[in-house]
């Protein structure tokens, strides 16, 4: 079974959308092991986001992502990372599939609702980073 990492984003948790959100997850057959409701600090948002470093909305994907509570979690499934990525939608939430979870829950491309790992290395080390606030 694989894991991957979920965020649900500021943007999400502030129109109170994390109930449907997760009702649509776990129909789409993937186990919520892990939720916590958090902050994200500065420097956790900066590590987890650090291949961005060198992009022009590195600053700003931090502050958004520092602004107000996000829900982090650990989902458990066959093919965790691809089917979840499936579930999400395109980042772009006017590309985004019907039914996707940005199509539905998305504000724009800078909201667009929610995180997903996208390779099992990525889930790794996104699951590493967000581990500590677990404990």
């Amino acid at each position: 079974m694989e894991q991957t990492l979920c965020i649900i984003k500021p943007d999400a948790v502030k129109n109170s959308f994390v109930d449907e959100i997760n009702k649509i997850i776990e129909d789409n057959n993937l186990l919520i092991l892990k939720s916590k409701k958090i902050k994200i600090s500065k420097d956790i948002a900066e590590s987890f986001y650090s291949e961005h470093k060198e992009r022009p909305f590195f600053s700003e994907l931090v502050d958004f992502m520092t602004s107000d509570y996000s829900v982090i979690q650990i989902l458990q499934g066959e093919n965790a990372v691809a089917n979840y990525r499936k579930l999400m939608g395109a980042t772009n939430p006017n590309e985004a599939s019907e039914g996707t979870l940005r199509a539905k829950f998305a504000e724009s491309l800078s909201k667009n609702a929610v995180h997903g790992s996208d390779s099992l290395e990525s889930a790794q080390r996104e699951i590493d980073i967000m581990s500590k606030i677990f404990d």
